[in-house]
């Protein structure tokens, strides 16, 4: 089969190569592959330490072709959205049947391989804050496709959304449409404290809107794009400062047991048209150097989708 592998010799550090067709393991389903989307974090960290000629990859879109030998997961036929740590960047995938969710017929597979780890991610987050309704949630790097996510989610859950964001190339205008009723730069400009965050941004970000939380409020720490530490200045965790039962939680999908429901179901919120997949990007797999070129650039405003067929 045909597949992008790892090739450090190239612009994006990946070629279009041949490799062999994958062997499933009882509970996986092998998929065909008909789109997938790009992650920051799986391009500027997995491609760094993996061996030449690995197929790479964590979301896919496609329809199973050969069903799980031990029963579980969807049968042959069954248009599906995938989620994995390797094997998304290729022809065939076989995936675990519990990272598997089903696609309501004829949706587009490359607005539905936007939906594992950007989709999935927000919304378990959100699930780690609790209930949400009437609440003050601030969205830390809104303008990415975890964020926008994030964002239409937690104002469907009935929470009063604080986007913070620059605002290059309209972010701000896309993120009023997706739900956001205020939009920030920085957790200092916030008008009151916020009940919740979702943290996409890591580093002084981080550390800032932990200190605009409210008593009894929850950070929960997603993302790393700031790309630093997180150093709290002495004081901040005192338990005598009103506000003492504040709670930091990190976050990591891959740990997330029984992911396969929440993928059926954002895949039929994306189909339907309720939810956007925010596609800022798209072309056919053999343009995958300018794909990644876009999105290490910081330009885009959402997700970059390649398309196999």
């Amino acid at each position: 089969m045909r597949a992008l592998v790892v090739d450090r010799s190239t612009p994006s550090g990946l070629r279009l190569g041949e490799v062999p067709d994958p062997i499933p393991a009882p509970n996986q389903a092998v998929i065909r592959v008909e789109a997938t989307s790009l992650n920051s974090g799986e391009v500027r960290f997995g491609l760094t330490g993996a061996p030449e000629g690995t197929v790479l990859g964590w979301d896919a879109a496609g329809i199973v072709e050969q069903a799980a030998a031990d029963g579980s997961g969807p049968a042959v036929g069954t248009e599906v959205v995938t989620l994995g740590l390797t094997g998304a960047w290729a022809q065939l995938r076989a995936a675990d049947t519990d990272l598997i969710g089903t696609v309501p017929a004829g949706a587009d597979p490359g607005a539905i391989s936007t939906i594992p780890v950007a989709g999935a991610t927000a919304l378990r987050a959100l699930h780690r804050l609790g209930p949400i309704l009437g609440r003050r949630v601030l969205v830390l790097g809104a303008g990415g496709g975890v964020g926008r996510y994030t964002v239409q989610l937690a104002a469907r859950g009935g929470a009063h959304v604080i986007a913070a964001t620059d605002d290059s190339d309209g972010r701000a205008e896309d993120l009023r449409a997706l739900g956001a009723e205020e939009i920030i730069t920085d957790p200092a400009e916030l008008s009151a404290r916020v009940d919740a965050v979702v943290d996409l941004v890591g580093g002084t970000p981080l550390v800032d809107a932990y200190g605009q939380l409210s008593q009894g409020g929850t950070l929960v720490a997603v993302g790393h794009a700031a790309g630093q530490g997180e150093t709290f200045p002495f004081g901040a965790l005192f338990g005598d400062q009103g506000r003492h039962d504040r709670t930091l939680t990190t976050f990591f999908l891959f740990s997330c047991p029984n992911l396969g429901p929440d993928l059926s179901w954002l895949a039929a919120q994306v189909a339907a048209g309720n939810l956007d997949p925010n596609i800022a990007w798209r072309g056919d797999w053999s343009r995958v150097d300018e794909a990644i070129e876009v999105l290490l650039s910081g330009r885009l405003s959402g997700k970059a989708v390649l398309d196999l067929r």
